[in-house]
């Protein structure tokens, strides 16, 4: 399934989309089905009995809970997530770029949640920076409640996966050696279009990843070269805090990120910035002055 949540008539509400006749869909899970929670994370709580009962209910959906995706306005498919926990320094090309030796444990940030938007909706530049960059990330979305989750169970807490740009004002990041100011401004968020579920991924450290802006590709790689892989992060992060339905873990960004760059490209006003990876998806975001 392709979660999302979206806005009709200024309500959120809980969608899958669907593509029928190659015309793309939103489905009102719902609508369709009242037993169904209309939030994703009251969704994702309710575990795998949710899912089969949405998976069954996209099959025989009515004709009233189905709109066409340009009658509706795509958020941030989990608007209001516990944490957004992120992964620096996590692929192999992306060390190199910046002269760092591999790490050996996970380099570990948070986002708050006034930096969320979701596609199509702007990234602000604040006018106290002109360092602000981009990076293009898979972000996995944790579907049940676990502490100290070993290595070999930590799949079967992962319930998807989304696309996540990992915005971040550069000179703000390296004023410290701790990493939130750059990391935290509003805007600073963007994921979606959808949280694409495990059972579409058949392995998600295999997929390519990518960033453009404009048309023009700056970022151009594959999760195979993560440090970390998905399982070894769940387990090191569940040895310090609960991780629940609905968190995010931005798994890092690969090459080409823009401070990196001779000269240094930054985001400009105008731009449309493109991240794409395999199977899960496609998000843009314009950029916009404050």
């Amino acid at each position: 399934m392709r979660l999302v949540t979206f806005l009709q008539n200024g309500e959120s509400r809980l969608g899958a989309l669907q593509v029928q006749n190659g015309q793309e869909l939103v489905v009102d899970l719902n609508s369709a089905e009242p037993r169904l929670p209309a939030n994703i994370l009251e969704f994702l709580a309710a575990g795998e009995v949710a899912r089969t009962l949405a998976a069954d209910t996209l099959q025989r959906a009515p004709a009233t809970a189905i709109h066409e995706l340009k009658a509706v306005v795509l958020k941030a498919p989990i608007p209001n997530p516990g944490k957004i926990i992120c992964i620096g320094l996590n692929y192999r090309d992306h060390a190199a770029e910046t002269n760092q030796a591999l790490p050996e444990v996970p380099v570990v940030f948070a986002k708050y949640a006034n930096t969320i938007i979701g596609p199509g909706e702007p990234i602000i530049l604040p006018h106290v920076t002109q360092r602000v960059d981009y990076e293009a990330e898979l972000a996995v979305v944790i579907g049940k409640r676990g502490r100290y989750i070993s290595e070999a169970e930590a799949m079967s807490y992962v319930v998807g996966y989304t696309v996540f740009n990992d915005v971040s004002a550069r000179d703000y990041q390296m004023r410290t050696s701790q990493w939130t100011m750059g990391k935290t401004f509003d805007t600073f968020a963007p994921f979606g279009p959808a949280l694409v579920t495990t059972d579409e991924i058949p392995d998600p450290h295999a997929l390519d990843i990518g960033l453009s802006i404009n048309g023009e590709t700056l970022q151009d790689s594959n999760t195979r070269h993560l440090i970390f892989s998905i399982p070894k992060l769940v387990a090191y992060l569940s040895e310090v805090m609960t991780l629940e339905p609905g968190d995010l873990i931005a798994t890092g960004t690969p090459a080409g990120v823009g401070f990196t760059r001779q000269p240094p490209r930054f985001l400009r006003p105008g731009e449309m910035v493109r991240v794409e990876i395999e199977g899960i998806g496609v998000l843009e975001n314009p950029v916009q002055e404050e």
